[in-house]
């Protein structure tokens, strides 16, 4: 037989994935896109706030910073989800359209929350020497 001359793709671990994950710069933009769908019409302020600080994480992430945007990004969607689960919504509603992108939008905050603070806590500042070269 001979042998297959694909390269075999090596498994990532959970962390690896959460962590990659938060060095993306695509999710802070959908949560901002899905928060903004939420909340401009009827125009509510506060909540308003979030996606201007996650658009410009993900423009702090394509310009090179992915430590410190990941950072950015897991503490505003940690602190959106805070002030979303403090909202009560009847059983009728979760099942409606708002309902679906609210709980899509929350599912959202608490991975973008965990894969950023794993990215920022495990990551490498821009201009950081390592300390084994010392």
């Amino acid at each position: 037989m001979a042998k297959d001359s694909t390269i075999e793709e090596t498994k990532q671990t959970l962390v690896q994935r959460f962590r990659a994950w938060g060095e993306n710069s695509f999710p802070p933009t959908i949560l901002a896109s899905l928060i903004f769908a939420q909340h401009a019409r009827p125009f509510q302020f506060f909540p308003m706030l979030f996606p201007p600080v996650l658009l410009f994480s993900s423009y702090a992430n394509l310009s090179g910073f992915k430590t410190e945007s990941a950072g950015i990004s897991a503490a505003w969607s940690g602190l959106y989800l805070l002030l979303a689960a403090r909202r009560r919504q009847p059983m009728m509603k979760k099942f409606g359209t708002r309902g679906v992108v609210r709980g899509a939008t929350m599912g959202l905050c608490l991975v973008q929350m965990i894969g950023g603070g794993l990215a920022y806590t495990l990551g490498k500042k821009e201009g950081e020497e390592d300390e084994s070269s010392m």
